[in-house]
Parts: structure tokens; sequence; C-alpha cells
């Protein structure tokens, strides 16, 4: 009796440490001891034992790992004949329609609209209505469909709020598309917090770790946690290192996932033996999430559309309108597709409550739209990244340098299958496709060599792509010292009523979302309310979103497109159903979850005996001919780079890859979007030139089409030859790496009289 008690009292500690005086006055031994003091060594032993036991628990309780668990919808079973019946997802509305619903908020009917009475005339009895009908303004009208831009539209809509969100360019064409993909608190920040005894920035970091774990909830086929290793050189940074990753681990509290922990020299090279060993003296492995950042972007444009959001890319605002009071009504727009296949567009407007600018680099661009004099609040600050073949890290393992030679942090971390480096912090200018300088590449891999083995040779040659993003750091406008940067994010209201969201990060978005559409329900004249029709995003009415849509932001909790019939294993039944490749199924449930079904069934079959289905795009690679179906079809994706760049990594993976796959890419587009020869020509210039900013060699920015078809386009320069012996015919030393000429004798010296 007295064991039980103990250990329950023991199992109370653990759980609310706050109490433990309390709680250790109520063990029997506590109330002996006072009275006799032979027992108080009894006492001690057990009070140490509890304390270590409290200590345990916590660090090594059971968590529930995101991803991990079987899936909301179980995955389709065959019959008793073998038939099996895939899942059937809802459909969101055509570009078209979505332009129509725009068009419709300020009493336009759309040609398509009239189209279809026109077709009702001929069908049926009656005349065509022609007349205007009546405005049917949004509640919300969101500029930008970046993650911020994207998070505010899917928290409105599921608050029960008529949202539109329009997007000039591509979902996550900037900045969105171009982070370190890591899903963090910023243990960096963490720091800086505790040294510069700093609140924001310990907010900061406690927001993050909050929202990482939401992150991961809500889309864990898009996101996973990874181990980042920081190695140690000296042994008094030992203590301090772990100290740090201790409290980050403190922080994040029930929203972490494993514990740090540290590793000798030998288990840190066993972990990483790309490592340098002299000067080590072991290694902290902490957790964070990893990501990717597009897809996660694109998933959650297409979530607010299946809520209700009327979303529309390659659509740009043109001005900002107002009513006799000069407060915002609504904006004016362009359809830039119609530019791309040679029309002329026609400005439209659409009419809203209230206007959000959630355009990131480009946020003053759109607040100068609204008043010219405005002060500017962006600090735009470049950030350059590069890709290396996945060789030079684990495939499970990153890590991270915290004290580089100019005392900036280096990210190291393996990403769809490669490597990714980076990055820089350096101001810039706002420019869409900004180009990373051989400057900021040069000194990544510098400091790379610094940490890795100095028998692996870091080759320029060896980068695969490199690409500049631009961070939208903020200056607060109300503060006195406009020099002072925000590293979170910022909401400001004009004069005219234009809500304006900017800074933060991407591990963030939901919460500054949140906070956004709080701010618009206090600003404009509307109100949340219950969403009556849910749409059935699994595919199924046996389930739908645990999430209570009441009218207050459950954003938290709604899955995102592709999580809900996840899991660790459905790539079996990809493989058993389709035949595809085990690395194709892999990567098609990792970017699209249940929608892999989909992508999967939308491939073209091989005609091989295997594979059966699912043609690559590229050798190198696990894209395959569905997506690019399923990226017109089901994202809106409307240009190659859409799908080169956002859909598929296939050109932040690799920049030449992405350039043999294009004429591809460019025929399964043309097939779906009916696309003439002009078109598919500008397709290709303009393809080129984004993919000069991913990193491809200039000498290949004037190839054509016939060049990659007959594969000059993959000829190497001079640079490219002397990376791999390419022609030697086979030999015990091949011909080119020996300094001696073929029949010279090399342990006799050149002037030997056999060697003349």
């Amino acid at each position: 009796m007295l064991h039980n008690d103990t250990f329950n009292i023991i199992d109370k500690l653990a759980s609310d440490i706050p109490n433990a005086l309390t709680l250790i006055s109520d063990i029997p031994f506590y109330t002996m001891a006072t009275r006799n003091p032979l027992f108080r060594p009894f006492l001690y032993t057990a009070a140490v034992a509890a304390a270590g036991g409290g200590a345990l628990y916590i660090s090594y309780r059971p968590r529930n790992i995101p991803g991990s668990e079987p899936a909301l919808v179980p995955p389709p079973k065959y019959g008793e004949e073998g038939h099996l019946d895939p899942p059937r997802f809802p459909l969101v509305k055509s570009r078209e329609e979505q332009i129509a619903d725009l068009k419709r908020s300020a009493g336009v009917i759309s040609t398509l609209e009239r189209a279809k009475g026109v077709l009702g005339s001929l069908t049926g009895p009656g005349v065509v209505d022609q007349r205007i009908p009546e405005a049917e303004p949004y509640d919300l009208l969101i500029i930008g469909g970046g993650a911020t831009g994207s998070g505010i539209a899917l928290d409105a809509a599921t608050r029960g709020l008529k949202v539109a969100m329009v997007e000039r360019d591509d979902f996550a064409s900037g900045t969105s598309s171009k982070s370190t993909k890591l899903v963090h608190g910023g243990v960096r920040y963490l720091e800086k917090a505790v040294w510069e005894l700093d609140y924001n920035q310990y907010k900061l970091v406690k927001e993050a770790l909050r929202e990482r774990k939401y992150f991961l909830d809500t889309a864990p086929h898009l996101s996973s946690w990874l181990p980042i290793m920081i190695p140690i050189q000296k042994w008094w940074q030992a203590p301090y290192f772990w100290a740090g990753t201790k409290f980050y681990d403190f922080l994040a509290g029930s929203e972490g996932i494993e514990s740090s922990y540290f590793l000798t020299k030998s288990r840190a090279m066993d972990a990483f033996p790309m490592l340098r060993k002299d000067n080590l003296f072991g290694a902290l492995v902490y957790y964070d999430g990893a990501h990717n950042d597009s897809r996660m972007n694109v998933s959650l444009a297409m979530t607010a559309a299946l809520y209700g959001t009327t979303v529309v890319n390659h659509l740009e605002i043109t001005g900002l309108e107002k009513d006799a009071n000069g407060k915002l009504i609504g904006a004016r727009a362009k359809d830039l597709v119609q530019e791309r296949d040679g029309k002329k567009p026609q400005e439209f407007s659409i009419r809203a409550k209230g206007v959000i600018n959630a355009t990131g680099p480009f946020t003053d661009a759109i607040r100068k739209m609204d008043d010219q004099n405005v002060q500017e609040i962006v600090a735009p600050s470049s950030g350059v990244h590069v890709i290396l073949p996945g060789y030079y890290s684990p495939s499970k393992m990153g890590l991270i340098d915290p004290s580089t030679s100019d005392g900036r942090v280096i990210f190291f971390l393996p990403w769809q299958g490669n490597t990714i480096a980076g990055t820089t912090d350096a101001p810039t200018n706002i420019t869409q496709n900004p180009i990373a300088g051989e400057e900021e590449i040069n000194w990544i891999l510098s400091e790379i060599r610094g940490y890795l083995a100095p028998d692996i040779n870091v080759r320029r040659g060896d980068v695969l792509a490199a690409w500049s993003g631009i961070r939208p750091l903020v200056k607060d406008p109300k503060s006195k010292n406009t020099e002072s940067l925000v590293r979170n994010h910022l909401i400001t209201v004009s004069d005219a009523g234009l809500l304006t969201c900017a800074g933060g990060k991407w591990t963030t978005y939901r919460q500054m979302a949140e906070e956004t559409v709080d701010e618009a329900l206090k600003l404009y004249d509307i109100k949340a309310s219950p969403v009556l029709e849910v749409p059935h995003i699994s595919g199924t009415e046996r389930m739908d979103d645990s999430a209570p849509l009441d009218g207050t932001c459950q954003t938290h909790q709604v899955r995102l497109i592709g999580a809900h019939g996840f899991s660790k294993t459905l790539f079996i039944n990809l493989i058993q159903h389709f035949g595809v490749e085990s690395i194709v199924a892999k990567h098609l449930c990792e970017s699209y979850g249940d929608r892999a079904w989909t992508v999967a069934a939308l491939s073209s079959p091989t005609e091989q005996r295997y594979p059966v289905r699912g043609i690559k795009i590229s050798a190198l690679y696990p894209f395959i001919d569905g997506e690019v179906r399923y990226a017109v079809r089901h994202e809106y994706a409307q240009t190659a780079v859409d799908v080169l760049a956002r859909r598929t990594r296939l050109a932040f993976l690799n920049a030449q890859a992405a350039l043999e796959a294009l004429p591809t890419v460019i025929d399964l587009m043309a097939d779906e979007l009916k696309w003439d020869s002009k078109r598919k020509d500008r397709e290709w210039k303009d393809t080129l030139q984004f993919l000069a900013s991913m990193g491809l060699a200039k000498s290949k920015l004037s190839v054509t089409r016939k060049d990659v078809e007959s594969g000059k386009a993959g000829e190497y320069d001079e640079h490219e030859r002397k990376l791999y012996s390419r022609h030697d015919s086979p030999a015990d030393m091949m011909e080119s790496d020996s300094k001696f000429s073929s029949g010279e004798k090399p342990i006799l010296r050149t002037e030997s009289s056999v060697n003349k």
C-alpha cells in the first residue's frame, strides 16, 4: 500500500512540479521522518527518486509523432471480385468560374455566364436575362497568394466570411518558395533573447514553437521532424549548447517531440560521417521541423478554395478603388494569362468591404497605391541558398553552424534527396526573380569546407541550383527609431482602411493570419459566422474535420488538403494498385498526401513490365507526368514555371534537369490548356529567364528547344569536363588521372633511357 501511494505521488510530481513540496508532505515517509530522525535518509532517497523519476518521465514520456498515426480516412480496400473503388475528392471551381465570381462582386456578368444564359435559352423556354445583377461584394479581398495571404484566406473562409484572394504571379512565387525549408522556433533567436534580454525575441521563439506543432499536425504529409546537429569543438561549449537546447526543449513543452541529446565524438562521426574530425569534441542534437514550402503554400490556397474562397493566380491588381469618403471599397484587376495568350486583357473591378495587403516584399508597392506619400516599412534582405548533391549530408540528419566566419548562421540540411545549404543575410533591392551572386555562393561553399572533412572536395561545379529569396523585414512606422527592424510580423491600418500584414516567418503564418482576421473583424463591417456547409475534403462523408467551425479561429485544427488519408504506409497502396516505382510512390504521398491517388491515376502507362504507370519528366528525380496534369486541372498551374518550380520542385533541385524536362512539361500543359505555337514559344523564353534565377549556367540561357531535344543542351563546357573522367576507357588507372603519357614507366625518372 505504501509502495503504490508513493508512486502515485511521484506520477503527480512529474505532471505538477510547482506543487512538489505540498505533494512530498503527503508521502508517508515524510510524516515518519518528522517524528523519527532515523527515517530521514529514506525521505531524502524518496525525494531524489521522485525528482529523478519526474525528470526522466518528462524527457522520455510517450509522445505522438505527427504523421506516424494511421490515416484518419483508411485507404480503400479490394472487394470480393478484386475491384477497388479509389477515393473521390471534391473539386475546386475552374479558373474561369473563379474570375466570373470576382466580376460578379461588382455586378458584372462575365462572358462565361452570358454563354450559360444563351445555352439555357436554347434548351428551354424564356428569354435570356441580360440585366446586370446586384453587386455581391466580398467581405475580404486579399492581395497576395504567398504563405501569409493563403493563410489569411483559409482562416477567414473557415470563419464563415466571403473571401477572395488574388496573386499577381503564382502561389509561393516569391519568398514563400525560397525559404530554408525549416519549421522552427529559431535557436539563434533564443540565444539573442537570453543574452540581450530581448522579450520580443523570446516571444517570437515561444510563439513559433507552438505554431510548429500545429504546422506538423495539419499537414503531416508535407512536414516532418528533423534532427539537427550542432558540432562542438571545445569542451566548454558542451554545457553551453546543452543548456541552450534543453531550454529550447523546455519552451516547446508539450508541443515538442524528441528531447535534445549529446553525442560523443565517435557517435557524432557515425551519425554525420562527412564531419571534420580534428578539433571535434562531440555534438548536440536537437529537433526542429522541415517542410516542402511551395507545396505547403499551394495546399493552403487549394484548401481555402474548397472552403469557398475565390482563388485566382496570375491576376494583377492595377489600382485600389475608394468611395466618396476616401474609404477602400475594392480594387481593379487584369488577367495576365490573357496577355500571355496574346490577347489584350480588360480591367475589371472587384468589390469588397475590406482589403488586406499580404504581398511580402512588395508590401510598400500596394501601400503606395493607397497613399503615395506613405512611409515605407519593408527593409528587404537577401537570403541565398545553394543545392548540392545528396551525398554531402546524411538523409535524416541536418547540421547547423552557429558561428561562421562573419557571425552568421548556416544550415546544412537534407531536402528532397539533395542537400540545401544557406543562408546569407544582406540588404538588397526588390526584384521579382533575384539572382544569387557568385560572392554569396562562394561564401557558403567556403563555410561548408570549414566543417566538412578535408578529403571531401567542395566544388563550385557541384552546385545544382542556387537562388536568392527576399526576406520582408519590417520597420514599425510608429517607432521613433525608424531603423529598428522587427523580426516578427507587423499589422498596420491606413486611413483609407487598407489592412497590411507584413514580416514574420513561414512557421508563424497561421498566427499571423489569425491576428489579421481578428483585426479585420474589428475594422470592417463584417461578422464571422458558423460554416454550415462544410466540404468533404477527405473525399468521404464518413469523416469531416474535427474542427468545430463555429465562427472562431480553428485553423490549428483544420487539416489541409491531402492530410486526411495520409499515412506512412500509403505508398504501398499506390504501388500495389498502380504499379508505380517505390521512389515515385513515396514522393507522391509526401507531396500530395491522399491526393496521390488522383495524381497516380492521371499518369500515363509506361507500356513496360514495371513500372506500370508514371513516366518521369526527369530521369534523375521522381517527378512524373501525372503531376503536370494534376497541377493544371486541380491546382491552377498556368505556366511551365508554375509546374517546374512550385508544383514539383525540379527547378529548385537541379536547374539543368529542369531545362531538360522543359519540352515535356510544355507539351503536357499545351495538351491540357490548348496552347498554340506562339504561347509555347513564350513559355520557353520565360522559363529560361526564370531558370537563370535558379542558377542555370549562362551558357545555357540561349539554348533552343531543338538543342535540348537533340541533347546539345546537355553538353558540358570545359569546366564541367574537368569534374569527371568522362571518356576514358576502362583501365586500372584512367588515362586522365595519370601524370605520365602512355607507355611511360612511372617508377623510372623521365630522363632515364628507358623513357626515351
